[in-house]
């Protein structure tokens, strides 16, 4: 019975680990294009950011939150 307990366990923790992070890396290239994209426009600070350019998705969150944070400073002016 134990064996068959570890043998789920460890499948489990197989199955978590190829889990699709897609998702986050969006989120995160998101979060940090809005920041940029708001704190240039509107000229407030440096931000730092994650930066991982080779990950399509955060490209791709990063270019569209940049647009978006960019849009909100000039609608606040």
């Amino acid at each position: 019975m134990n064996i068959k307990k570890l043998f789920i366990g460890v499948m489990l923790l197989f199955l978590t680990s190829c889990a699709d992070n897609s998702n986050s890396r969006y989120d995160s290239g998101y979060s940090d294009g809005y920041a940029t994209g708001y704190n240039t426009t509107c000229k407030i600070r440096a931000t730092l950011i994650d930066g991982d350019w080779d990950n399509e998705n955060y490209s791709k969150g990063y270019n569209q939150g940049y647009a978006a944070g960019s849009i909100d400073c000039k609608n606040q002016q």
